[in-house]
């Protein structure tokens, strides 16, 4: 049975690109969420009635690339290259799922082709969490960040069950609209089909709404009481493009201080200091550090709060002096013939001077890192502010604690708290709070930095986990485990805000399996596209007989 459309040349024009104006009209900070369940219709009907398959790969490509320009534009802002690359980058590997699917509906058929399209899409979300050009930015899952009481059994699927959750309404949408032109007027039979369909499409559209409004009305958040101990988080605005580089650093390490003990009281035992918080001069090796005058201030702020325990952004280094250690991150000093390191860390601190030091590991493609294999366009990504090899980084996760603080903090540096399956691994660790520690200003006054602030919201509803927010120039906030917003501050704004927020003592279904839907998803996608490629082999054989 063929599911195409006979639609007019006119009406294909039309419907071209409005998968990509609704995929654009639906994202986060958009109003209309709603729209993500029938956005890729259009194309699903354009790819129906096109017969060329480079026809349709134009089609497909140019409205991922509206889609990826028009939502995640303001990385141009902080890297012209990092922007361009991931612009067309991302949009050609988008591409690659409706291509897979397009063979596969061809050789088994438009029902299993149909399946293939979801399998292909989870495999290519997955892959993209966890390979060496990671941009996930644009998971379908997070549609829903500005919605989290839609979405409260993340706890159990994580941003995969909402990216399943979109192209199975979406499929059943389309669907609907076949049974509507597939028979003639009068068909009794395409009446019963339609109502089928329809009755399908409603189920699994209001189906994980109310499951999660069940679990919002008759799930206990488990904490551990009485809440007696409190959080301080600083959101000091610094400029990152200027007033980083051209104030001096103890004026703004002094900044951090006053604004934390404007705060800080007898119930304080966690301080959060943002992205790179302490970036000095100069190179600043990891074994100097307790030496070094700048960090003084910061000690002895330590010190006269003995309760707390400070989790802060830094710049460090690691020196190996003349052994190369190996790796595509080891730079090296011709004229010293030393080899280092460099790294974008988080430093958890107490008052005994106890330095414990995370190295972000989920780096930004082209501006903070490039795979080996990519090496040879270092130079050209350097030149448009990017690196021109890679930071380096942690091998996993690892909590900061210190003996006698309530508070056992999962240093999520930045980018990678868009990584569903990569923050349960701190919980896993014995991270009981997420601090999410960001600059965001290198973006301006755009809609990436709200994007970001909500993405965290399905971190804390995955992970069940309160989280503690500082952003350089906001939004700095709380976050509850049902994704509610606490206490956010606006863009641009100096502030310190304190909360008593609790630790959990559960750990979440999400938090246990993992991203479970994916690897179901990709096995499957393999041995369907194995078996597509069987039938089209032995077809080809048939045809030489």
């Amino acid at each position: 049975m063929s599911m195409s459309l006979n639609i007019s040349r006119r009406t294909n024009l039309l419907l071209t690109f409005l998968t990509s104006i609704l995929l654009f009209a639906a994202w986060p900070m958009s109003p209309f969420t709603f729209l993500i369940f029938g956005a890729w219709v259009p194309l699903l009907i354009v790819e129906s009635n096109t017969q060329r398959t480079m026809r349709f790969f134009a089609i497909a490509y140019l409205n991922m690339l509206i889609w990826n320009v028009s939502t995640t534009w303001w990385v141009w802002n902080a890297s012209e290259g990092g922007a361009a690359g991931a612009f067309l980058a991302n949009s050609l590997l988008m591409t690659i799922p409706w291509l897979a699917f397009r063979f596969t509906k061809k050789q088994l058929g438009p029902r299993i082709g149909y399946i293939s399209l979801v399998l292909y899409w989870l495999t290519f979300e997955y892959i993209h969490h966890n390979w060496g050009l990671s941009w996930p930015w644009l998971t379908l899952g997070n549609v829903f960040a500005t919605h989290p009481e839609w979405v409260r059994w993340y706890a159990y699927t994580g941003t995969t069950g909402g990216s399943l959750w979109v192209w199975l309404v979406n499929l059943l949408c389309f669907a609907m609209i076949i049974s509507k032109k597939m028979y003639s007027a009068s068909s009794e039979v395409k009446n019963i089909k339609f109502r089928r369909t329809l009755s399908f499409f409603v189920t699994a559209l209001s189906i994980p709404v109310i499951f999660s409004f069940l679990i919002s009305t008759f799930t206990p958040l488990n904490f551990n009481y009485p809440l007696l101990s409190n959080v301080v988080v600083v959101q000091p605005n610094i400029d990152p493009y200027k007033e980083k580089f051209s104030t001096d650093v103890s004026l703004q390490i002094e900044k951090l201080i006053r604004l934390s003990e404007s705060q800080i009281d007898n119930n304080t035992r966690m301080v959060v200091w943002p992205e790179t918080a302490v970036t000095l001069p100069s190179i600043l090796w990891e074994s100097d550090i307790r030496a070094n005058p700048y960090y003084q201030p910061i000690f002895a702020f330590a010190k006269r709060h003995p309760q707390i325990m400070l989790v802060t952004g830094i710049d460090s280094y690691i020196n190996y002096q003349h052994e190369n250690p190996g790796g595509f991150s080891i730079r090296h000093d011709k004229g010293s013939d030393v080899y280092w390191e460099a790294f974008n860390t988080a430093m958890g601190l107490d008052s005994n001077l106890n330095i414990q030091l995370y190295h972000k590991s989920k780096l930004v493609p082209g501006v903070e890192s490039l795979p080996s294999w990519l090496g040879f366009l270092g130079k050209w990504f350097e030149d448009f502010g990017g690196t021109s090899g890679t930071l380096g980084s942690s091998k996993e996760p690892m909590e900061l604690s210190t003996n006698g603080n309530p508070y056992k903090a999962a240093p999520v540096i930045c980018y990678e708290s868009i990584y569903s399956e990569y923050v349960t691994e701190y919980i896993k660790k014995g991270a009981n709070v997420i601090t999410v520690i960001t600059n965001d200003g290198w973006w301006g006054n755009t809609p990436g930095y709200h994007q970001h602030q909500n993405y965290a919201r399905l971190r804390a509803i995955e992970t069940g986990t309160w989280i503690a927010r500082s952003a350089n120039t906001g939004i700095s906030c709380f976050i509850s485990p049902a994704g509610e917003v606490f206490d956010a501050q606006p863009w641009d704004k100096e502030a310190a805000i304190k909360m008593a927020i609790p630790t959990t003592s559960i750990q979440t279904f999400y938090v246990k399996h993992g991203d479970w839907i994916s690897r179901i998803a990709w096995i499957l996608a393999g041995v369907v596209l194995l078996w597509a490629f069987v039938i089209r082999v032995l077809a080809f054989h048939k045809r030489k007989k």
